[in-house]
C-alpha cells in the first residue's frame, strides 16, 4: 500500500477516563479509528463509548511493548487508522515515548492528541 494511503497512528488522551471530558479532537479520532488500542488497565471502556460499532478494540493491559507495536505497524502497513488510547494527557508521560522511538525506526508517522 502507499504512502498516500495510510493514515498516521494518533496518540490520544482520554483524560480522567470520563467519556464527557474527552477533548473533541480525541472523541473523533476514535469515531474514525478502524483500530484502537487502549491501556486497559488505566483507561475506562466507558470511553470507547465514542468509537464505530465496527471498530476493532484492543486492550493492551496484558501486552508488552514489542507486541503493541506489532499490531500498530501491521494494521498501519494494511491502512488502517490506528489510535493508540492512554490515559491523562498523553504528552506528558514517558509511556508513548518509547512508542514513538520504535515508530520512527518503521518510519511511521504519528501525531498525538493532549487529553485534559
Amino acid at each position: 500500500m502507499s504512502d498516500e494511503t495510510k493514515y498516521p497512528v494518533t496518540f490520544a488522551g482520554a483524560g480522567p477516563g470520563d467519556p464527557e471530558l474527552i477533548t473533541v479532537k480525541g472523541m473523533n479520532a476514535l469515531k474514525r479509528a478502524d483500530l484502537i488500542i487502549y491501556a486497559g488497565s488505566l483507561v475506562p471502556e466507558a470511553v470507547l463509548c465514542w468509537k464505530s460499532q465496527d471498530t476493532n478494540t484492543v486492550s493492551s493491559a496484558g501486552m508488552n511493548l514489542e507486541q503493541i507495536i506489532e499490531m500498530i505497524k501491521d494494521n498501519y502497513e494494511d491502512g488502517k487508522k490506528v489510535v493508540r488510547l492512554h490515559t491523562g494527557d498523553p504528552a506528558l508521560y514517558g509511556a508513548i515515548f518509547e512508542q514513538m522511538r520504535k515508530l520512527d525506526k518503521y518510519d511511521i508517522p504519528y501525531s498525538v492528541i493532549p487529553g485534559v
